[in-house]
């Protein structure tokens, strides 16, 4: 059942996923972040790897799923969309959690990580970056949605997002049908602050430990630059999954739970071992 969160501009539709078993004392919290264009629907295929032991928060963006368009008064920026996945957490009663990020969504937990590191127990980023204006292949959006419309855009968004034959015909069909749903004002917006986007001389800094997924073939962000970002911040991973373009988490959900599961359990296992007065 989704819950719903007034915030400035906008109301936030939520949902937390608790099937862990009840002797599984404190259960850890993972936060699902979507990106343009999508919805937290994208990530069911990952729920039967984590919810036995972890607890699910997801939402929808502004403008997107079940959420309401965003009034145009109140600006959308990257420390806007940060302060959505904060409140989204107070209204939970999440203190802390795994942030989990796809696409803006990757930006913004990057953001919120480095903005609240005592929030956040892990970070991954999947199809994202830290610099936005490395992003390609973007400028003819605008162009795309004010001449054809939503169904335009998200058709070529599709091939952008995913290999033919990746997806069953009714998985394609459905996530097309949510891309063309969602605001057209709102993706602009929202792709506007991505590209203004810049976090390059603070990741250095980040906490957090980092995982990073990221397809052979975006045709938005280039493996190097998750090299470059993998680089830039000590003890962070890469894991590169061939033949998937920027639909990565909808189209390889198994393969990513897996990954995902496996780097969580590595943490748990590192702190449940690290020597006494160690705060990793």
């Amino acid at each position: 059942m989704s819950e719903h969160l007034l915030v400035p501009g906008c109301r936030l539709s939520w949902s937390l996923i608790d099937l862990t078993p009840p002797w599984l004392q404190s259960p850890e919290t993972i936060v699902m972040h979507h990106g343009i264009g999508a919805n937290r629907d994208i990530f069911a295929g990952w729920l039967p790897a984590l919810t036995e032991r972890y607890r699910i928060l997801r939402f929808d963006m502004r403008g997107h799923g079940e959420s309401a368009r965003p009034d145009s008064a109140t600006e959308i920026d990257m420390d806007r969309l940060t302060g959505d996945l904060l409140a989204v957490m107070d209204a939970a009663g999440v203190d802390r959690a795994h942030l989990l990020g796809e696409s803006i969504g990757g930006t913004i937990a990057l953001n919120a990580a480095l903005r609240m590191p005592d929030r956040v127990r892990t970070l991954t980023v999947s199809n994202g970056a830290h610099i936005g204006a490395s992003i390609q292949s973007v400028a003819g959006w605008q162009h795309t949605i004010a001449d054809e419309g939503m169904q335009a855009w998200s058709a070529m968004m599709m091939r952008a997002r995913f290999h033919d034959g990746a997806l069953p015909p009714e998985a394609w069909r459905w996530f097309e049908s949510q891309q063309s749903a969602a605001c057209p004002h709102t993706v602009l917006r929202m792709l506007h602050a991505l590209v203004g986007a810049d976090l390059a001389g603070k990741v250095p800094d980040l906490r957090p430990p980092l995982l990073l997924m990221h397809p052979d073939g975006s045709p938005f962000i280039p493996v190097p630059i998750m090299s470059a970002l993998r680089d830039l911040v000590p003890g962070s991973r890469l894991h590169v999954i061939g033949h998937a373009k920027h639909g990565l988490p909808f189209s390889h959900a198994a393969v990513c739970s897996g990954v995902f599961a496996n780097f969580l359990a590595e943490q748990t296992l590192s702190v449940l071992t690290a020597p006494a007065g160690d705060t990793r």
